[in-house]
This record gives C-alpha cells, sequence and structure tokens, in this order.
C-alpha cells in the first residue's frame, strides 16, 4: 500500500460531523481514493456525544479556544449528590436532533444500507408545562394531542377546542390544495399565531399547542414554515409504527449515524485518522498540498471541510442535565400497539418561567427528556437536553425550567436529585455551501431542534463536485447489499 504522502488522493475529508461522514459513505463506493481526517480524537464534531470523562476533557478545549461554534462551557456537579456511575456508562450528546419518520435522511440510510447498524427509538408525547400563580407545587405538563384520536380522549381541551383542533389538523393535512391556499397564503409570511387566531378562532393556549408542535425556538414561526413543519409531523405519524411521528437514534443521536457512516465508509475503501488536522495548505493549479499536523504531507485534488466559524445569527443555550429518576409516566405509550417511547417532549412557552428578579421568560424553553433506552445513562436515571435562544437571561432560565420539571414530575416527593449538569452556548454557523476553486465548505451546525433535510442538500452538492462526469444522481447514496460490508464492527481510526 503507498504512504499517504505517496498518494496523490481524490478528496480529503476534514472533520467526521454528520456531513462530512455521509459524503465519505456517498463516495466510498467509487474508485475514488479518500482521506478522512479529524482533528478530534473521536467521531462526530459539533454532533458528538462524550461520557463524562470525555466532556470535561471537551469543556477545557472550549474555554480554552478563541473560537468555534461553542463557547462558556462548564460543568456543575451538585454537591452532596450521589448516584453516578462509571464515565462511559453515559453518552450525552452535543446536539441531540429529533429525527421526524418522513425525513430524507432515513432514506438515505435506508437506500445506503448504512440503517442495519443504527438502533433507531420512539419519540412519545409532546407536553406543555402550565405554571400555577397559587403554589409552584401544583405545576402541570398537558399532552398535547396531534392524532384524531388524542383529540378525542384528551380531557385538557374543552369540547370547542376539540372542534377547532380537529378543523386544523384536516386543513393541514391538505393545506397546499387550491382549496386551502386562500386561507392562509395571505398570512405566508406572518406569524403562524395570526391565521391561528383569525382564521381558526384559536384562543392562546390552543395556539401554544399549535406552535410547540413546530419546534420554534422563538415562538415566531411563519405561517408558511409552521404549516409545512406540522404537515411533516402529522403525515410521519404511524409511518414506523402506532402512536409516534418522530424517532431518535440510540447512543448519543446523530452522532452514532456519523459513526455508523464512517465504519461503512472504511469498509468502501476510505482512510480514517483521527487526532489529525490541517496544519498548512497550499493551492497548486491542478492539485493541494497539505501539512497535516500528523507530520504527514499529503497532496489532493480536492479538499471537503466544515466551516466552524460562527455566523452572525443569534446561539443557543443548552443545558444537559442526569437526574436520578427513571421518568416512568413520561415514556408511556398512548396507543395501543405502539412501542415504549424512549424520548418526552416538554415545552415551557414564553413567559411561563421567571428570573429570580420577577422577568418573564422571552423565549420558549423545549426539554427533551430521554430514558435509560436511549443508552445514554444507566437504568434509573434520565438525560435532560434543554434548550433556549441566548439571551441575557438564558443561563437562569434553563436552570428555572430544569428545576420546575424536576418539581413537576415528582408529585410533591422530592425523589429526583439532578447528579449531573453540562452547560454551554452554541453558536450558529454560516448556512451556505462554499465553493473557492478546488476547496468546498460545508454549513457549519444549524441551531434547529429538528433535523432539517436542507442539511443534505450540501452534502449532495459536494458531492457532485467530487465525482465529476461521473456523478449519476439516480445512484446518489444506493448501494446494493455486499457481503459482511454491513457486519464490519471494528473501528476504523
Amino acid at each position: 500500500m503507498e504512504s499517504l504522502s505517496d498518494t496523490l488522493w481524490d478528496v480529503v475529508i476534514s472533520g467526521t460531523g454528520l456531513q462530512q461522514s455521509l459524503l465519505a459513505l456517498a463516495i466510498s463506493r467509487s474508485d475514488k481514493k479518500i482521506l478522512h481526517i479529524d482533528p478530534n480524537e473521536f467521531y462526530g464534531g459539533a454532533e458528538a456525544a462524550f461520557s463524562l470523562q470525555d466532556a470535561e476533557s471537551w469543556v477545557a478545549r472550549v474555554s480554552a479556544a478563541s473560537g468555534g461554534l461553542f463557547k462558556s462551557a462548564s460543568i456543575q456537579t451538585p454537591e452532596g449528590t450521589t448516584g453516578l456511575t462509571s464515565s462511559r456508562a453515559y453518552s450525552l450528546a452535543l446536539a441531540p436532533k429529533l429525527i421526524h419518520a418522513r425525513s430524507a435522511l432515513l432514506s438515505q440510510l435506508v437506500s445506503s444500507r448504512a440503517y442495519r447498524q443504527v438502533e433507531f427509538l420512539a419519540v412519545g408525547s409532546f407536553y406543555i408545562f402550565k405554571p400555577s400563580q397559587d403554589s409552584p407545587q401544583q405545576a402541570t405538563l398537558a399532552r398535547i394531542p396531534s392524532t384524531r384520536e388524542e383529540v378525542f380522549l384528551t380531557t385538557a381541551v374543552s369540547t370547542k377546542g376539540k372542534r377547532l383542533l380537529m378543523k386544523f389538523l384536516k386543513f393541514v393535512l391538505d393545506y397546499e390544495s387550491p382549496s386551502q391556499l386562500e386561507i392562509w397564503q395571505s398570512h405566508a409570511d406572518a406569524p403562524l399565531t395570526d391565521l391561528l387566531q383569525q382564521e381558526f378562532k384559536m384562543d392562546a393556549e390552543l395556539q401554544t399547542y399549535i406552535v410547540t408542535l413546530t419546534l420554534s425556538l422563538d415562538g415566531k414561526t411563519s405561517t408558511r414554515d409552521g404549516l409545512a413543519v406540522i404537515r411533516r409531523h402529522l403525515s410521519s405519524m404511524g409511518v414506523y409504527g402506532p402512536g409516534f411521528a418522530i424517532i431518535y437514534p440510540k447512543w448519543g443521536g446523530l452522532s452514532e449515524i456519523a459513526q455508523v457512516s464512517c465504519r461503512a465508509g472504511a469498509v468502501g475503501g476510505t482512510v480514517y485518522m483521527l487526532g489529525t488536522d490541517i496544519k498548512e495548505m497550499e493551492t497548486a493549479e491542478n492539485e493541494i498540498k497539505l501539512q497535516l499536523t500528523s507530520g504527514d504531507t499529503v497532496k489532493t485534488r480536492m479538499l471537503v471541510r466544515a466551516d466552524d466559524s460562527p455566523s452572525d445569527g443569534t446561539g443557543i443555550s443548552r443545558l444537559v442535565a442526569v437526574i436520578s429518576s427513571p421518568l416512568n409516566s413520561l415514556f408511556q405509550a398512548v396507543v395501543e400497539g405502539a412501542p415504549r417511547p424512549a424520548v418526552a417532549v416538554i415545552a415551557f412557552p414564553a413567559g411561563s418561567l421567571s428570573t429570580a428578579a420577577g422577568k418573564a421568560s422571552q423565549c420558549p424553553v423545549y426539554l427533551s427528556a430521554h430514558s435509560s433506552e436511549t443508552g445514554e445513562c444507566p437504568v434509573g436515571q434520565s438525560v435532560l437536553y434543554l434548550t433556549t435562544l441566548s439571551t441575557p437571561d438564558a443561563k437562569e432560565v434553563l436552570q428555572q425550567a430544569l428545576d420546575a420539571f424536576v418539581g413537576v414530575t415528582s408529585d410533591g416527593h422530592p425523589t429526583s436529585q439532578v447528579l449531573y449538569q453540562l452547560q454551554y452556548e452554541q453558536l450558529v454557523g454560516a448556512d451556505t455551501f462554499g465553493v473557492e476553486g478546488p476547496v468546498f465548505t460545508l454549513p457549519g451546525l444549524s441551531s434547529s431542534l429538528s433535523f432539517s433535510d436542507s442539511a443534505l442538500e450540501p452534502v449532495h452538492e459536494a458531492w457532485r463536485k467530487v465525482m465529476g462526469d461521473a456523478a449519476v444522481d439516480e445512484e446518489y447514496l444506493i448501494f446494493t447489499d455486499r457481503e459482511g460490508a454491513m457486519d464490519d464492527d471494528d473501528v476504523y481510526e
């Protein structure tokens, strides 16, 4: 085998985030020579999942770095708490995303045969946190009905409200038809709440139910975007089984898909090097010379990398907590024959929380509760991922949301303890695919809570660039079975 320096690589891919890993997989069954490197000692990039020890090392690196997509990272282990087990018993996702069953990502995992190495779990109910004006101990969680059956069965909505919800659900499923366009087109760029109030006569509570399903971090999603998201949610219901529309990859979310893609890519011939960054780059007419931190000098026809510089957009604040409760009441199947869900989503609407100074929360807070079935924590514990838009009060608001959630799920008995907290800010990356000659730059990390298929478009475009005249769109990520290719569990580094 030729050495790294003696080989003229067709493409060098830097970073093992989801997009780069899918790209390497897409190219891997061609005759291209692919070198896939990552400056980190782990797979997944900004979408990685960490053990407790790895999270501590990551926080130290973020604190020492002067740039990048993450900042203000810290770990807190409350005094007097016990219950944390070995570091490797945890797999905490940096950027967990929910995946709708109708996502093109799932179709590509199936067509590439990579899906066989990923275990997906059902995301169950969506809840709204309802504070009590009389006492914090009387706060409640109300389940959002998002199917006909749930609307009929819920006791949290009045008879009139049920009729309005049924009317809206029927409308959304057919909202792009000519007969429905005239209802919403004049509201297309206005907030979705305007349509709900003016055309469907919904009160503020019903509007909150609907807007929560969009997973909008500012609560101000437009009618055009909001209808598309809710339509995807409703059309995803029942695709992979009754009672759920969204799935989540076991063992750390998108990080697991990235690792599976890398393993399959390695079987297809891609060479992997972790802990290796680009130190210097020199571009000639027909090739790029890269000086790597490993000491190797490699030549390549093309370079693909990710944009890890923040854009001017607003970032988000995250809080990851491990608690000493299995939260069994949240992970119940609500439809007969449905699998037991491993994830539940709780929304804290804007204004439902307040700071110590009495200032109401400006933006919604979303809490994604994960049971031990996700493989992210030991049995008997749960992992909570809390997210809100970055504001001066965001850190305090996230803490208030965590405390309120623990209180409302303890039935007045302080049996749940917060065992561990990881807090950080995630900056939004650039959202464009960059091309500078033979150097291609994939967009940075988005702030959305659900996976958007728009993230797959630059991967497809980069594949076209690398494949050149050999690119046939109808064959993109469509592979036939190859003996042993998907049964190889080796880690390629």
